[in-house]
Formats: structure tokens, C-alpha cells, sequence
């Protein structure tokens, strides 16, 4: 049977997905944008920028990987359903926070470096290393959520 601590986590699982997701849809859209000016002009640039629009798509694989934890944690996989406590479930929902909050923010703005490094590489080919490199430190503050998101919703319910 299902609990309030389950619902909670569901929520939890939804809090993950949609706002990471949302901010990886954004970002991508932004550097996309860019890469489609870019390549207008220069489409022997497409395969250097290519890789800077798809930079922002890692928070919404994230907040997707927190999701699936959630919901294998609960047993929604295999029916078992294991009870979860209404204190249980808001750890679930509290530990969604990080990858929900900080993923969409960070997409939003890795994809804005992307699409600032997409230009640079435009001009100037030779910089598509440096434009990686800008847009992979935002990157970080995505895996650190990753990390606490993880420890806050597996660590503290057994």
C-alpha cells in the first residue's frame, strides 16, 4: 500500500527531473541558437561546437539518474513497495532539492558559456579547447549537486 512518504517521494523524483531537465532544455536551446549562427557561415565548425551545445544536457541526465534512484529506492521497479515513513519521503524530497535547484541553474548558464564559447570558436577555431574548458567549470557546481543529492536521499534512509 501506498504512503504519504511514497507521494513524497514521487514528488521528490519530480522535483529531480523536471526543474534539471527544464534548465538542460534551456541551456542547450541557448548554445543550439549560437551553433545555428555559427554554422550558417562556417558549417565546417559544426563537429568543435557540437560538443559545447550538448554540455548543458548533463544537469537533466543528472536530476534524470536522482529520479530513477528515487523510484528503484521505493519499489516501484519490481511492485515491492517497501514502506517509506512521511519523514522518509520528505528526505526524499529534500534530497531532490540540489540536483533540481542547482541543475536548472547551472544548465541555464553552462548554456550561455557554451553559446559565448560556440561564438569564440566560430572566429577562431583554434580556442574550441578553451571554450570546453569555460563551460565544463559550470559543469562542477551540477556534479556537486549530483553528490549531495545522492548522499542526502541513499544515506540517510535504510
Amino acid at each position: 500500500m501506498l504512503t504519504v512518504g511514497h507521494y513524497l517521494g514521487f514528488l521528490g523524483a519530480a522535483i529531480a527531473v523536471i526543474f534539471a531537465g527544464a534548465g538542460s532544455a534551456i541551456g542547450v536551446s541557448k548554445a543550439g541558437q549560437a551553433l545555428a549562427g555559427v554554422c550558417a557561415e562556417k558549417p565546417d565548425r559544426f563537429s568543435k561546437c557540437l560538443i559545447l551545445e550538448l554540455l548543458p544536457a548533463t544537469q537533466g541526465l543528472y536530476g534524470f539518474i536522482i529520479a530513477f534512484l528515487i523510484v528503484l529506492k521505493m519499489g516501484v521497479l519490481d511492485g515491492s513497495f517497501p514502506p517509506i515513513t512521511t519523514e522518509q519521503g520528505f528526505a526524499l524530497v529534500f534530497g531532490a532539492m540540489p540536483i533540481g535547484i542547482v541543475g536548472f541553474f547551472s544548465a541555464v548558464y553552462q548554456g550561455k558559456v557554451a553559446a559565448a564559447g560556440i561564438m569564440m570558436v566560430g572566429k577562431h577555431p583554434e580556442t574550441s579547447g578553451r571554450a570546453m574548458t569555460s563551460t565544463a567549470i559550470v559543469e562542477m557546481y551540477a556534479i556537486f549537486a549530483l553528490i549531495i543529492s545522492f548522499f542526502l536521499c541513499f544515506m540517510g534512509i535504510q
